[in-house]
């Protein structure tokens, strides 16, 4: 049984890493990376939202998500902005919507190959499986998981 759990983690995994890999160079061809797609898909969902809420959207620690923001606002597509208090609110520039709107038409193709394998009803048996597997997760945890 541990083999076979062992197997199963290594093909989530080695899936994941191959549509990492093959987004990550699709994207370039906009001008982004997948890090850098996330983020902004992240503040394009939650305009106004705080870096410790999109550190966590995004799967990073606030000080990398701080640094990539940096990088982000420095190239004009994303703009921090005060908010309550010490908030600081993120939201997208125009440039960055533009960004984005091509990178998820990239994404889009890369990931309609990545699952091409897959019938729409296995697709769909996948992420149900997934979203379980997630959601029983956060439970034991108390950690909320992305929906996405």
């Amino acid at each position: 049984m541990m083999g076979e759990l062992q197997e199963l983690g290594r093909a989530v995994k080695q899936a994941q890493y191959r549509q990492h890999r093959a987004l990550d160079t699709a994207l370039s061809t906009v001008g982004t990376t997948l890090a850098q797609w996330d983020a902004l898909r992240a503040i394009g969902r939650a305009p106004g939202a705080s870096a410790r809420e999109l550190a966590a959207a995004t799967f990073q620690s606030e000080q990398a998500f701080g640094a990539l923001v940096g990088r982000l606002t420095a190239q004009g597509v994303v703009e921090r902005r005060p908010g309550h208090g010490r908030r600081i609110e993120h939201h997208l520039t125009p440039a960055g919507e533009g960004i984005l709107a091509a990178a998820d038409k990239i994404a889009d193709e890369v990931l309609a190959t990545c699952f091409a394998a897959l019938p729409a009803a296995d697709r769909a048996t996948l992420l149900d499986l997934l979203r379980r597997l997630n959601a029983e997760e956060a439970g034991r945890t108390g950690r909320v998981s992305r929906p996405d």
